[in-house]
């Protein structure tokens, strides 16, 4: 099958697009900076240059390049500028979807995130509404979240993957991660408020699998939802980071996500709780 995939020298490109050609496929990754070029082409894939602000360029290049798939990988994370990752899931998004009807493409898999869903008791099952009536600054991204699914939508076929927070090398949540640092610092709480994770590795496997998913937004997280309370301490102790103080509340929309519909499609992720993947991840012993 051919493949494009944009976003393909991010945290999930670059670990998708070796196991897209070990699994047969012709690949060809967008990148907008040149110096990413080598990594895609020693992983047996190819690579187009384009800036998915341009969309007359990114018009061109998925046109020359034919796939019959588009993954969209796209963020603008590194740098913490959420009003950036908000503009590349709406006017980015856009851009590749109408590249991509023009070219042709019937599929596309985009990735989302699964924290953005309406505030209610118990983890998020992806029938859940989105949390479009959340106040600043959550609204702006609940916001770009909802303008990508719907332009993703657009497409004959669509795969939306609702990641849980990413965890692994290149994350926030590395050894050498921004909330590692912090906890290092002792600046962050432990707090009431339930999250879901998965790792990187898992993420990427799931757009694999996602090839020959039906239509539709599925949650991409572990089994095992979890207060701050219960998983930053056991973050901290792996990191060998001070154990964190212990504050009540959470913020609106911290409940966690179930996975259900995408273990029932075949995604098997290696790592089934936080537990075991930040002992990985981390080198703890607890």
């Amino acid at each position: 099958m051919k493949i494009a995939v944009a976003g393909a020298s991010g945290v999930i490109g670059r670990l998708l697009i070796p196991m897209l050609v070990q699994a047969g496929h012709e690949v060809t990754g967008i990148i907008r900076n040149p110096e990413h070029a080598d990594k895609i082409k020693e992983a047996g894939a190819s690579f187009v240059q384009a800036d998915v602000y341009d969309r007359e360029t990114l018009i061109r290049v998925l046109a020359e390049a034919s796939p019959e798939v588009v993954i969209h990988q796209l963020t603008s994370l590194q740098a913490r500028n959420f009003a950036d990752n908000a503009r590349i899931r709406k006017e980015g998004t856009r851009n590749l979807v109408d590249a991509s009807l023009a070219a042709g493409v019937h599929r596309m898999i985009a990735q989302s995130i699964s924290w953005t869903y309406s505030p209610r008791e118990g983890p998020a099952a992806e029938d859940c509404p989105l949390d479009l009536e959340a106040p600043a600054p959550r609204r702006a991204t609940v916001l770009g979240v909802h303008a990508l699914e719907v332009a993703a939508a657009e497409m004959p076929e669509h795969v939306i993957l609702r990641y849980g927070l990413l965890y692994g090398g290149g994350t926030w949540y590395a050894p050498d991660g921004l909330i590692a640092e912090q906890v290092r610092r002792g600046e962050i709480a432990a707090a009431d408020g339930v999250s879901s994770f998965v790792y990187t590795e898992d993420a990427a496997a799931a757009a694999v699998s996602a090839l020959d998913w039906p239509s539709g937004a599925y949650n991409i997280v572990d089994n095992e939802p979890a207060a701050g309370t219960e998983w930053l301490p056991f973050y901290a102790d792996c990191l060998g980071a001070p154990k964190p103080r212990i504050e009540t509340g959470s913020a609106r929309g911290e409940r966690g996500a179930r996975n259900e519909k995408a273990l029932r499609h075949g995604w098997k992720p290696k790592f089934t709780s936080w537990r075991e993947g930040f002992r990985h991840t981390l080198g703890g012993n607890v």
